[in-house]
């Protein structure tokens, strides 16, 4: 009997998650549709309860009175559907009554289900509304912005480390777009330097936004609008300007990276809450310096450090569990939940170990 691996257990949670997710979005875009249509019920109630009142009026003056105005409202909300509640009228204003409202009545509320019906079956449709209600159901999530090069393969780093992605690109490619969304994560085509854009990504409840655009000053300034909707965001952003990206580290302690140094597994690992440092060329092999935690369900756990080093290919440089700490941990330590490590090894070896902590 084969046991599942770590990677199928989390496969399957989050697939869980997705359709969890893609519940609640249908419901919270239901009840959307359902606010939009409350126009025509109002138009709809307007007509039953206006018809019956100025029936009632006039049937007073017409000298053929019924019992009530309750009575005349009902009266029109039967004539509506077509079921004669009494006798025929005999004055012409009344009996305008019985053809008019039943047309005015029915055409109302026939075109807001219509509408309604559309936009429920069809939320190919309303793409942005249906992506908006999917993004609101995320929190502790990332956002990226930006589905160019860089970005396209942060965000299937990150899908790889089955993380929550919320992307907002302005010019989306169609084809990308399409490849992206059959991953599960959800696409907004928006501004991200729009307040309402990053609102609509979930950036107050977000913990990371990273920001891979290829326009440092457009960088910065999303940077900023989205540490200020939420002061405790993570910010990841790419900038060409090494010494600015150690300026903007310095001043506002956002992780900015140089894309020309930092490989999309760093960006990913950076936005999960890994420290990384920049890699290094070795011999022709660029290597990074990585720090973690491990978590409460961590496969690691009760693994040697011996084993971590061979399963993934890198170098366990330090350990640390509570207040004792080792820069040279012996091979056959074994780690435990909550322990904090530093590796040194290639990006790509470094997020297979994300994963897993």
């Amino acid at each position: 009997m084969t046991m599942p691996t770590s990677g199928s257990r989390a496969r399957r949670r989050s697939r869980i998650a997705t359709l969890w997710r893609q519940w609640q979005a249908s419901w919270r875009d239901t009840a959307l549709l359902l606010r939009q249509f409350g126009a025509p019920l109002a138009a709809f109630v307007f007509v039953i309860v206006g018809g019956g009142l100025a029936y009632y009026a006039l049937s007073i003056q017409a000298g053929e009175p019924v019992d009530s105005a309750v009575e005349a409202i009902y009266l029109a909300l039967s004539l509506v559907f077509l079921q004669s509640p009494g006798e025929f009228p005999r004055v012409w204003y009344l009996q305008v009554f019985y053809f008019g409202l039943p047309v005015l009545g029915l055409g109302t509320l026939a075109q807001g289900l219509a509408d309604f019906g559309v936009s429920l079956f069809n939320r190919r449709a309303r793409s942005k509304e249906w992506e908006m209600a999917v993004a609101s159901t995320y929190s502790r999530h990332v956002v990226l912005v930006g589905l160019g090069h860089l970005g396209y393969r942060v965000m299937k780093q990150l899908r790889d480390m089955n993380q929550d992605v919320v992307v907002i690109e302005l010019n989306p490619d169609a084809d990308m777009v399409t490849t992206v969304r059959g991953m599960g994560v959800t696409v907004l085509h928006d501004d991200a330097r729009r307040e309402a854009a990053l609102q609509a990504a979930g950036v107050p409840r977000a913990r990371t936004i990273v920001l891979c655009s290829q326009n440092d000053a457009m960088n910065l300034q999303i940077a900023l609008k989205a540490r200020a909707m939420n002061p405790a965001i993570q910010v990841i952003v790419r900038i060409f300007d090494d010494d600015f990206a150690d300026a903007l580290q310095t001043q506002f302690n956002f992780r900015a990276l140089s894309a020309t140094s930092m490989a999309a597994p760093a960006f990913a690992a950076a936005a999960v809450g890994v420290d990384v440092t920049r890699p290094i060329i070795v011999e022709g092999q660029a290597l990074s310096f990585a720090r973690m935690t491990l978590g409460a369900a961590s496969p690691l756990a009760g693994k040697s450090i011996l084993e971590v080093e061979q399963q993934y290919d890198l170098s366990v440089v330090f350990w640390r569990r509570a207040e004792e700490s080792d820069f040279h941990p012996l091979p056959s330590r074994r780690l435990a939940t909550h322990d904090a490590i530093a590796v040194v090894g290639k990006p790509t070896c470094i997020n297979r170990l994300v994963q897993d902590t």
